[in-house]
């Protein structure tokens, strides 16, 4: 394959920045297609720790062009923030991308609020309201954004609708000048990133390079086929990526699905195979389950392939990376779940509706589990027989081959099964 999508196949926080890191050490190009800075994408390489937010997860790379595609919405303060604690990059965003102000967090806030026992978790970044901005025309592109006087004249448009909604919320209204002139300054340091990215792309598939496309958040949260409400703003889906990038879908050779050995899941919604007491603090603990840009515990569950097989066919799956295997090390019984009852029936399926979802109960098996440390193996053939057949157990009901596997949180700790490029 030479254009690969890396697809979350649960509800994010799957390891998909750790993933796309390493497969980028043979890739030229890496895109971010959808989302913001709500995600939280972990890079550890030589014992050292990069938190990404915004920025695709091939930025610690020189050598490779990274992409901030037209389906990303940019919050420019963030961005500048990111791009401070880095050196040597090579970085392109796009004209057609979308702006994130300051309102757009502020609304976030105000809504999670009024939603009371309804909010959703949202990471409160003023990702959902960019997103429905551009949908209601009310949004301020890149393009725009880096013109000053374009700027100006678009933002005085832009307050007189959105301070009056906010006054509307009970939530503090902000001031055109001192907007402008801080906003101004982060559009001057943009400016010199900006092009037409879907020119560059298909320059670069033109000319056979290796494209990887990053997604934030997990196919679970997508906000046509995810668990909704509880989802967020975008689609990961790999489906997404030719509108969010602007390359013909047939140009999309297949999608690597980052799965942890176990689920996990931040905020609100349903999650049947939960676990709740000593196991999930263990694990969680073990696996540093706390989110990379809130910092909140994230719920713990068994793996489920229902999930799993969702994912495989609302957005297509070509191979699996199996991620934080070795936190399972020392569980003596590890269960895998592979259908739900409902209604007095076996279901192999998602519902749309999530007070059906909230009522599923998995079916589950269960696999002895192994005690050994893990963490240095170098081969598939190394690992303890339990861990094999766990693998093994786990491509066979999704159906889909493994082709990564990873023992820990460095790029040395990744395992190559089959290549991908």
């Amino acid at each position: 394959m030479k254009r690969v999508v890396i697809v979350g196949t649960q509800w994010g926080d799957e390891g998909k920045g750790k993933i796309t890191d390493f497969l980028a050490q043979d890739a030229d190009v890496v895109v971010r297609y959808q989302g913001g800075n709500n995600a939280g994408h972990t890079v550890v390489f030589d014992g050292k720790k990069h938190s990404l937010h915004l920025l695709p997860s091939g930025i610690l790379n020189p050598k490779i062009t990274n992409v901030m595609a037209n389906g990303m919405v940019i919050n420019p303060k963030a961005f500048i923030e990111e791009i401070a604690k880095l050196d040597n990059f090579n970085l392109k965003i796009s004209d057609r991308a979308h702006i994130v102000l300051p309102y757009h967090l502020e609304l976030d806030k105000a809504y999670e609020h009024f939603k009371g026992n309804e909010k959703i978790g949202t990471t409160q970044k003023g990702i959902g309201p960019a997103y429905t901005d551009k949908a209601s025309r009310l949004g301020l592109r890149v393009s725009t954004f880096i013109h000053p006087e374009r700027f100006r004249l678009r933002l005085s448009e832009l307050l007189k609708v959105k301070n009056q909604e906010l006054r509307k919320l009970g939530a503090p209204r902000l001031n055109f000048d001192e907007l402008y002139t801080e906003y101004l300054n982060y559009a001057q340091v943009m400016a010199p990133y900006v092009s037409d990215t879907s020119v560059y792309l298909n320059q670069a598939i033109e000319e056979n390079k290796n494209v990887l496309f990053e997604g934030a958040q997990g196919v679970l949260l997508c906000l046509d086929h995810g668990t909704y409400p509880f989802v967020t703003s975008s689609s990961p889906t790999a489906s997404s990526v030719p509108l969010n990038t602007g390359i013909a879908p047939w140009l999309v050779d297949g999608a690597v699905g980052v799965t942890k050995a176990y689920t996990t899941r931040v905020g609100s919604g349903p999650m049947p195979s939960e676990i709740i007491g000593d196991l999930a603090s263990h694990i969680r603990k073990v696996g540093n389950e706390f989110g990379t840009t809130t910092g909140r515990p994230r719920r713990i569950g068994w793996l489920d392939t229902v999930v799993l097989r969702h994912t495989k066919r609302i957005s297509g799956l070509s191979y699996l990376a199996v991620t934080l295997l070795d936190v399972l090390s020392g569980i003596d019984e590890i269960k895998i779940a592979t259908s739900y009852q409902f209604e007095g029936k076996e279901i192999d399926y998602i519902p749309a509706e999530m007070a059906d979802f909230e009522a599923c109960i998995p079916n589950y098996i269960t696999m002895p589990g192994w005690n050994e440390d893990i963490t240095q193996v170098k081969t598939f053939d190394e690992l303890p027989e339990a861990a094999k057949n766990y693998l093994n157990k786990l491509t066979e009901i999704v159906g889909v081959p493994l082709a990564i596997f990873s023992v820990g949180p460095d790029r040395n700790q990744t395992i190559l099964v089959h290549p991908i490029f």
